[in-house]
């Protein structure tokens, strides 16, 4: 199961959060020690290069994309080769949505779309949508005939 996916800025801010199986009382916990990780290793790493961690039985790949920090944390059958492609797939949709790789303001000004691409790739913990095209139609907003 992909338990979290969580953007950052580069201070630290979070800029869009998904828990999936975590409990209340233990998203802050994560939160910080997300944010923490991200701040001691990710100064000076090129975009997308991918690293990745592993935290009580649960494993985590994070990277930069433009100004935003990008987790994702996952367990059983979500390890860092499966978290590694889901990271592909949604650094890819958000480069498409924002036309580049983001800064904070054009990440924040297209935020709407990314959260709803964010839910056609992770959807309750689990990859659903892989296929980029397929994604690109789901979010359209359009009704179905119109494709």
């Amino acid at each position: 199961m992909i338990l979290a996916v969580l953007f950052a800025n580069s201070v630290g801010n979070v800029l869009i959060e998904r828990f999936n199986g975590v409990p209340a009382e233990e998203r802050l916990t994560w939160r910080s020690f997300l944010v923490k990780l991200g701040a001691e290793n990710l100064k000076g790493v090129k975009n997308e290069e991918l690293l990745v961690a592993c935290h009580k039985s649960v494993y985590i790949v994070y990277t930069m994309l433009g100004d935003v920090c990008i987790f994702l944390v996952g367990k059983d059958e979500y390890d860092e080769l499966a978290l590694a492609e889901a990271i592909f797939i949604i650094t890819g949709a958000v480069k498409d949505i924002c036309g580049k790789p983001p800064t904070e303001r054009v990440f924040l000004d297209k935020y709407g779309r990314i959260c709803l691409c964010l839910d056609e790739i992770v959807w309750n913990g689990l990859l659903e949508n892989t296929d980029k095209d397929r994604i690109k139609r789901l979010i359209r907003l359009k009704p179905p005939s119109e494709f």
